[in-house]
Order: structure tokens, then sequence, then C-alpha cells
């Protein structure tokens, strides 16, 4: 059967087994080390423990009951931050990245942001050009304790 993106539901509550499963998705994706892995499992742990339901979101991309994709709303210091976007390879290509990037942006602007950023590897070109393609621009890079060099993308409605 063809994948398309009718075949895919997304929910926007965590459920057991998804922070772990998440997790565990930065780690085979991105080869970039254990200590990586440790920094996403505790984000993602301390992004749900104090979640304010008012204000963020995550929506998590399934498929016959597996994840494949997750990005989520966090409010920090009253910006929306993009965070954990991740597609499964297998699912890449379909549009899944442009359904997901709008669902962000809409919650983002019903919730009334007016700016958004990101932090996100240098190495990860696809992401940055979906990135670029809503609207955020490249502001500062800095090398992270994980010998990664980080890049900070940022996006500011008009009114």
């Amino acid at each position: 059967m063809k994948i398309t993106l009718e075949n895919i539901k997304f929910r926007t509550e965590f459920q057991n087994g998804d922070i772990g499963y998440i997790t565990w998705m930065h780690g085979d994706n991105y080869d970039f080390g254990l200590s990586f892995e440790i920094y996403v499992a505790q984000t993602l742990s301390d992004f749900y423990k104090n979640m304010d339901h008012s204000k963020e979101r995550v929506w998590i991309a399934e498929h016959n009951e597996k994840i494949i994709g997750t990005i989520a709303l966090k409010n920090t210091d009253g910006q929306a931050q993009l965070r954990y976007f991740l597609i499964d390879d297998e699912y890449r290509g379909i549009g899944l990245g442009n359904k997901m990037m709008t669902l962000f942006l809409d919650f983002m602007k019903a919730k009334g942001y007016r700016s958004s950023f990101l932090l996100t590897e240098e190495q990860l070109k696809t992401a940055t050009h979906l990135y670029e393609k809503f609207g955020y621009r490249f502001v500062a890079a800095n090398e992270t304790d994980f010998g990664l060099v980080e890049r900070r993308y940022e996006l500011h409605l008009k009114d």
C-alpha cells in the first residue's frame, strides 16, 4: 500500500512509551552520541512534566500505530520554540514535514505568539530547507557541549 498523508493519524497527547520511543528515534536517526540522546531524554521529560496545555503542544504522527514523526511547541520566554521535529526516513517526501510545520504554525498563531525560534544542527540540510520555506531565518551559530554546531533560526510574524 502506498503511504499517503491520509494514512497518517495525529495526536496531541503523550501516551505510555512515547518519551522513550521519541528519545530512541533521535538517537537512531542522528549519530550525535549518547550525550545527545541523554539530553533529548531529559529535555523531553521536562517538557512533558511542565507542559502548559493552554500554550504548548506536541504532535505525534502515527502510521499503523507506530510513531513516525514528532514536533512540539514549547513556550520559551514568550516565544514559540519549535522542538523535537523528526520524521522517520521511510515517511519523508510525502508532505509530512509540511503538514507538521503547518500544524505548528497554525497553533502558534492561534495562541497569539508573535515569534518563534528553533535550534538545529548544521548537518541537517533537509530540515533547514523546510524551516526556511516556512519563513525561518538563520541568526546565529555556536558549538555545543556535544561538539556539534548548533544553528538558531527565528521567525517573526508581521502585524
